[in-house]
């Protein structure tokens, strides 16, 4: 199956992407909402409710928009960041709601969806009016995943 083929199968299999999707399949996270799937040995994550899938796609937007100078970035076209950078928004802008966890690649967040909620609450059930700025220290300061050496026979 070539690149085209999969990308085409793949946005027909999984019409209600989940944003969080990179988080969850580094195994660090988890949410309630999500349903896994396999598609030509791949893996892909899918959110099983449309509101919870908005209110995730804000807080993320939101977050991107708001972390593109700790990033180091003078503009993200169409929300797409390199996968290092993309972990390091969706990571760090969680660990940053719950300030008691470690900001470490391998803490571990059960549910994404319940920090979606706490946030929610903080700022009356509109996203946009929650203060994104607490989250910038956290998303610049999460370190990359170390990257992984290959054993010499």
């Amino acid at each position: 199956m070539d690149e085209n083929e999969y990308r085409t199968a793949y946005h027909g299999l999984n019409a209600q992407r989940c944003v969080f999707e990179k988080s969850i399949l580094t195994r660090s996270c988890g949410c309630r909402f999500h349903e896994k799937f396999n598609l030509a040995e791949r893996e892909g994550i899918r959110c099983i409710d449309t509101d919870c899938q908005q209110n995730c796609s804000i807080f993320l937007n939101e977050s991107r928009s708001k972390a593109r100078f700790a990033l180091r970035l003078t503009e993200i076209v169409g929300n797409l960041l390199p996968h290092s950078k993309e972990i390091q928004v969706q990571k760090g802008a969680l660990l940053g709601l719950q300030p008691d966890l470690p900001n470490l690649p391998a803490t571990e967040i059960s549910d994404i969806y319940t920090l979606i909620e706490k946030a929610l609450d903080m700022c009356n059930d509109d996203l946009t009016l929650f203060p994104y700025e607490q989250l910038i220290p956290s998303i610049s300061h999460h370190p990359a995943r170390p990257k992984r050496t290959r054993k010499k026979k």
